[in-house]
Parts: structure tokens; C-alpha cells; sequence
């Protein structure tokens, strides 16, 4: 299987940002069930964790655009179908 070092420059960036993207996306939902679970059986979020919520998915958000990007400046198809298959 190929490694990631073997890609172009643009490849590894859009991989980076694929990894960004999974770990921003890990995190907001791990707090959302945690909060979730907290509040199952009645209450509600305080304002601080709504806020924490609201930044973890500004990052999430942030993270989504710049892998978009990334995976624009991939032209080669081979490479793009690379990485699908190292995003699997």
C-alpha cells in the first residue's frame, strides 16, 4: 500500500486536513454524548457548555473548509483515489 510520504505536496495537505477534520468532528461529538448523558434524565446544558459545543463545532466547521480546499488543489486522479482509499 502506498504511504502518505510517497504523494504530492497538495496530497499530504489535503490528508492532513482529512485527519483535522476526523479529529475536530471525534471531539465535538464525544462532548455532545457527554453532555447528552449528563442531562438524560432532565435539566439542561449550562451556557458554558453550550459555548464549549458552539467553538468545538466552529472547528469542526473550519476543518471541513479547509479539507474541501485541500482535496481541490488535488488534480491527479490517481492521487485523489489514493487517498480515498487511505481515508477508508
Amino acid at each position: 500500500m502506498i504511504s502518505v510520504d510517497d504523494l504530492s505536496t497538495e496530497a499530504q495537505l489535503a490528508y492532513r486536513a482529512y485527519l483535522d477534520m476526523s479529529d475536530s468532528k471525534k471531539a465535538h461529538f464525544e462532548r455532545l454524548e457527554s453532555i447528552h448523558g449528563k442531562y438524560e434524565s432532565g435539566g439542561a446544558p449550562s451556557i458554558a457548555e453550550n459555548l464549549e459545543l458552539e467553538k468545538l463545532l466552529a472547528r469542526h466547521d473550519k476543518n471541513v473548509l479547509a479539507f474541501r480546499t485541500a482535496m481541490a488543489a488535488v488534480t491527479d486522479t490517481s492521487e485523489k483515489q489514493t487517498l480515498v482509499q487511505l481515508m477508508s
